[in-house]
């Protein structure tokens, strides 16, 4: 399949589609997942065009990474979280379901499950909320 320029993510990157902002650079966008699975649960893009991790170009995925590092420490320390789970799923068989490459930063503490993913919308104002923490904390 070849990678679709009208998908979300790229609709997000392009502006078309507002998202609640946690960090942008020349490379990489991270923003509040609407569906979190937990409060906290950011995802990081990549502005250039690939599908999956097989089509990112190596700078790219340098570029991803050190964003996804940079927002998993502050997600830890703007929500005191223990842990913090990294997810990123290639094609449909793996559960991928925006064909847009993308990385999840998801807090974690014992003994709290995690919500099913993509299945109940967050409040716009719960999301800036805890947005502005993690801003807060980069």
């Amino acid at each position: 399949m070849a990678y679709d320029p009208d998908n979300i993510f790229a609709k997000i990157l392009r502006g078309d589609i507002p998202a609640v902002k946690v960090y942008e650079d020349d490379r990489t966008l991270a923003f509040m997942d609407v569906m979190p699975q937990a409060d906290g649960h950011v995802l990081i893009v990549p502005k250039e065009p690939a599908q999956n991790i097989f089509e990112l170009s190596p700078d790219g995925a340098a570029a991803a990474i050190k964003t996804v590092q940079k927002i998993a420490t502050a997600v830890k320390k703007a929500l005191d979280a223990p842990g913090v789970m990294l997810v990123q799923l290639n094609g449909e068989a793996a559960g991928q379901s925006v064909f847009h490459i993308h990385f999840h930063v998801i807090p974690r503490v014992a003994g709290v499950d995690l919500k099913f993913h993509a299945r109940e919308m967050a409040a716009p104002k719960d999301l800036e909320a805890t947005a502005a923490k993690i801003r807060a904390a980069l």
